[in-house]
């Protein structure tokens, strides 16, 4: 989802000379990213009245202004960095439009719009380790499933999966926008998934009645 570090390391490297292509080419390239960062929390009330690409057109203006700031002190990779402004403008967002406490994933908010297939590999290997998603009707059904059993998460297990599963941030990516150690953010991980399969395996014979 995120893309490659090592254009991106480049493009830093042009932009702290005052390269200003390289800045707007560095920006324009994580657009699409960040785009799916906020559609998978934005809440459904929020986004009648908001659209998602103003967050994100947001998002980009004030990385734009605190550029320089950040290519002083990298305290964190240049992805976490923007994510980190995208969730203080969702944050906002949601507060003003809904007045609600902060709050980083909704309910309410389906996920179907961004379920691909590593997601139906991952939740077909949860249901059942035998299980493969291809036939339609199966596809379907596991993608309700799926669905319902994140939304049923706890906030926190639900952010993990869809760091690590939605946007694909590696474990140490995790760690750093979570402010944990690997090892924990492992382990919440760990905890996450096996909740995870926990729910799934509530119903598995709907997903069989299917094949």
């Amino acid at each position: 989802m995120w893309p490659d570090a090592p254009e991106t390391q480049e493009l830093i490297a042009q932009a702290k000379a005052g390269d200003r292509a390289a800045i707007e080419q560095l920006l324009a390239r994580h657009r699409e990213a960040l785009r799916r960062m906020i559609d998978l929390r934005m809440d459904h009330m929020v986004r009648r009245r908001v659209d998602a690409s103003d967050i994100v057109q947001d998002v980009l203006i004030e990385a734009n202004r605190r550029l320089f700031e950040y290519l002083k002190n990298p305290v964190m990779p240049f992805h976490l960095w923007l994510r980190q402004i995208a969730q203080d403008r969702l944050i906002d967002a949601h507060r003003r439009h809904r007045g609600a406490a902060r709050r980083s994933v909704d309910r309410e908010q389906p996920l179907a719009a961004t379920v691909d297939q590593s997601t139906y590999d991952l939740a077909a290997a949860l249901a059942d380790p035998q299980l493969t998603p291809a036939a339609e009707a199966m596809r379907h059904e596991l993608q309700r499933r799926f669905q319902a059993a994140v939304e049923e998460l706890e906030e926190q297990d639900r952010e993990v999966i869809l760091m690590r599963h939605f946007e694909y941030l590696s474990n140490s990516d995790v760690a750093a926008a979570l402010c944990l150690s690997e090892a924990a953010a492992g382990m919440r991980y760990l905890r996450a998934i096996r909740r995870l399969r926990e729910k799934l395996e509530r119903s598995p014979k709907a997903i069989q009645d299917t094949d």
